[in-house]
């Protein structure tokens, strides 16, 4: 595991706007296709004040209870698709627009009025070989994402690389649900590539 003491410069930004972006209409299609499944309240509560909850599309293999499903365990090494994505067709496009091996993907919410807490996702870098990519589903002028203290402006359909390895803190003051696509996936070379555009 690196640590604050082990960190050497970053080869890339704090965050990246990728060159890919998806149709906000087909994203918001699809979260309504699934929103009425049983989302998994985030289970690290001391992260957050409200309601922050995690619906997975994608999850370790054998990981039978939801709490699992929700989790990216950053030791396990064989992922498989959960059962909603047979139901979510551009979900399924927008992962395959992905070439590079796909750990945990999951939908996660935050509601009006939530908030998560300034907290660091230690070992969450594309310089350490992972990455993290979010796709905001559904937002609003009232959520305040920011990493590093700034803030970001991530509109639906955008897919951002973030380095959450550093400081990251969100809020939801307005009146409709933030669901981001989030996608944990191995940093590889086309990935890279994608970090340097």
């Amino acid at each position: 595991m690196h640590n604050s003491a082990q960190r050497r410069p970053s080869a890339f930004p704090d965050r990246v706007r990728l060159p890919l972006v998806f149709d906000a209409d087909r994203l918001r299609a699809d979260l309504a296709t699934v929103e009425a499944s049983t989302w998994t309240d985030h289970f690290v509560t001391q992260n957050y004040e409200g309601q922050w909850d995690v619906l997975p599309l994608r999850h370790a293999a054998g990981a039978t209870h939801p709490v699992m499903q929700a989790y990216s365990d950053p030791t396990a090494t064989d992922f498989v698709d959960a059962d909603i994505v047979s139901r979510t067709p551009y979900f399924r496009e927008v992962l395959a627009a992905f070439d590079c091996p796909l750990k945990a993907v999951r939908l996660m919410r935050l509601t009006p009025g939530s908030r998560i807490n300034e907290h660091r996702d230690h070992d969450l870098a594309a310089d350490w070989g992972e990455a993290r990519i979010h796709i905001p589903v559904t937002t609003n002028p009232g959520v305040t994402f920011l990493l590093n203290r700034t803030p970001l402006d991530m509109k639906p359909g955008e897919a951002w690389y973030l380095r959450l390895a550093d400081p990251h803190a969100v809020t939801n003051e307005g009146t409709e649900d933030r669901v981001h696509l989030v996608i944990d996936c191995l940093a590889t070379p086309w990935l890279t590539d994608q970090l340097a555009t």
